[in-house]
């Protein structure tokens, strides 16, 4: 009796007076669940799409695991031995050290900017490409070097360069504090002051590496943080991110007999991941509301046809239709709803998606937010997960009405006016 109970379900959808269009009611219904939908979809992508966004950023300048010391002066002092130890351990495909420090820089007519020092091996150097930051340069390049200049060469993020109206051929001044020893009269320390010329500019498109952050080759930077021949750290590849943690912890066992520890890319920024994570969930609890809200909407809307319908399923059960078919005829009422409402939803949710990654419909203020437009990613199991729940959240709404249509005795119902 399929055909029958789907097509009796159908005709309960019309409006009346032999229309073939919906009934108000069933487009109430069913718009409720595409809203639901779409906003559910939107929001999972943007959510995706900010975590991955911020991650790839993030790693452009950040390693998969850094090796670091213990002790309040962050000196790595056997790094040669310890970077062998690590290249050669599973998972690692390159290891190179660096040097981090702060200083104060200028440009030559004197206005100052803080600016976070990394040094690093030149480019061409083997393995020390560990991170992508010298795929982001846009002018200049990462080798630290300036024809016809015998300076030390800096390279610095695009919105830096702008602020100290400092370009590649230009000379800025350097002061650093690090390593330093305080005046014997004043107390004072003494800065370093050096000189340096720009050789590169880079972009990320992430606010705090283009405004704060200049890299130098290491040995210029070891000189000037004052770590003699020693480093900051060692900075690790794994090829693949999704392993990271476990090469930290084999490295964390294998270095064991070192004063140092190791950080994967995770704990490097744990606060910002956990937030994004918790952000994500409970956006997509409160937007699964809409659509249990919308569920309500199939309750009551089966209610009305069943109140509505009384006398016909009356008619339909003194003419043998068992209690069973009733249940299905609304069954598949409440599930042609569902059904219609989260096929629209994906729709439209999909391409409102698509759009705003496009066509970068929502700009953001990259100095608060850390990118510049909204990014959306959408992954295949977001959208799985909430076509099933939408459709599990339509099938359990039918039940009650189902039920109280099954339970109407013939003559009773015949009887109803």
């Amino acid at each position: 009796m399929t055909r029958l109970e789907l097509s009796i379900a159908w005709r309960y959808l019309r409006s009346r007076r032999g229309s073939r269009l919906l009934s108000l009611i069933s487009v109430i219904a069913i718009g409720g669940v595409l809203v639901g939908v779409s906003a559910l979809i939107v929001i999972m992508g943007v959510m995706n799409g900010m975590q991955r966004d911020l991650r790839e950023k993030i790693l452009v300048g950040s390693p998969d695991v850094r090796v670091l010391p213990y002790g309040d002066a962050m000196r790595l002092a056997n790094w040669r031995e310890i970077r062998e130890r690590v290249s050669a351990s599973p998972g690692v495909v390159k290891a190179a050290p660096y040097v981090a420090t702060q200083a104060l820089v200028r440009n030559p007519a004197g206005y100052p900017s803080g600016a976070q020092i990394v040094g690093i091996e030149p480019a061409g150097t083997a393995g020390a490409d560990v991170t992508a930051i010298r795929d982001h340069a846009i002018l200049g390049d990462f080798s630290f070097r300036r024809a016809g200049v015998s300076l030390p060469g800096a390279v610095l993020g695009k919105l830096l360069a702008s602020k100290l109206n400092s370009f590649p051929g230009d000379t800025i001044i350097m002061l650093v504090a690090a390593g330093l020893d305080m005046n014997a009269s004043t107390g004072a320390v003494i800065p370093r002051e050096d000189s340096l010329v720009v050789s590169g500019v880079f972009e990320t498109g992430m606010f705090d590496y283009d405004d704060s952050y200049m890299y130098i080759d290491l040995a210029t930077a070891q000189r000037f943080a004052g770590l003699g021949d020693d480093v900051t750290g060692i900075e690790v590849s794994t090829g693949d991110r999704g392993v990271a943690p476990i090469v930290a912890d084999s490295l964390r066992t294998q270095l064991g007999s070192y004063p140092v520890f190791t950080r994967d890319w995770q704990e490097q920024n744990r606060s910002l991941f956990q937030a994004l994570k918790l952000e994500r969930l409970g956006m997509a609890v409160i937007l699964l509301l809409i659509v249990v809200v919308a569920a309500f909407n199939i309750v009551s809307t089966l209610t009305m046809v069943v109140a509505d319908k009384t006398r016909e399923i009356g008619i339909l059960r003194a003419m043998g239709m068992p209690a069973r078919s009733i249940r299905r005829i609304f069954f598949y009422q409440g599930l042609v709803v569902g059904a219609v409402g989260t096929g629209g939803g994906l729709l439209l949710g999909l391409l409102v998606a698509v759009a705003l990654e496009k066509y970068q419909l929502i700009r953001l203020d990259p100095s608060i937010y850390m990118i510049d437009h909204l990014p959306v990613t959408m992954e295949i199991s977001d959208v799985v997960v909430t076509v099933i729940a939408s459709l599990s959240v339509a099938a359990l709404a039918t039940l009650y009405p189902a039920a109280q249509a099954a339970r109407l005795y013939p003559v009773e119902a015949i009887r109803h006016e």
